[in-house]
């Protein structure tokens, strides 16, 4: 797959649990980064028993549109590749869960970023219109804070004080 990802962050509430009962599938995801510079990323990701390289060019200044190429590799290829990243690993559970016409990801992550649940929706258009479920709270769309790979540099063990308690 390659084109444009656009796509809307949100934090979702500490006791949002909802979200699993309402999710239709679930996968483990372990990601690496070969390159995490602002701008661009190189990284590898094993979700269940399949792999994945994946490039993201810069967003846009809102944050919420940037160019991405993703390749399917093999399980083996990617731990392989794994070998290559950058310290630092974001390991999470996947969540999907339907609201109107879209699916939303929800993040549960662990190690470092333990207690941090993120959701995010993709859209065919800057300002296609969308159903927030229930569990969604603050938008975090552009923040790069919540990127994957500046929780790979910076967890949010580092910072999660900064945020109000419904969030830590």
């Amino acid at each position: 797959m390659s084109g444009l990802e656009i796509e809307r962050k949100f934090l979702v509430h500490k006791d949002g649990q909802p979200y699993k009962k309402l999710a239709y599938a679930a996968s483990r995801i372990t990601q690496g980064y070969i390159c995490a510079d602002r701008g661009r990323t190189v990284r590898v990701r094993m979700r269940d028993n399949r792999g994945f390289l994946t490039i993201k060019g810069p967003s846009d200044p809102a944050g919420t549109t940037r160019y991405e190429f993703e390749k399917e590799i093999t399980l083996d290829e990617a731990r392989q590749l794994m070998k290559l990243c950058l310290p630092g690993v974001i390991d999470k559970t996947r969540y999907l869960v339907r609201s109107g016409g879209h699916v939303f990801e929800v993040d549960e992550f662990y190690g470092e970023n333990d207690g941090l649940v993120m959701a995010e929706v993709e859209l065919g258009s800057e300002n296609e219109p969308f159903t927030k479920p229930d569990f969604i709270a603050d938008e975090v769309t552009g923040d790069r804070r919540f990127y994957n790979s500046s929780l790979m540099a910076m967890p949010f063990s580092a910072w999660r004080d900064t945020l109000p308690p419904e969030f830590r």
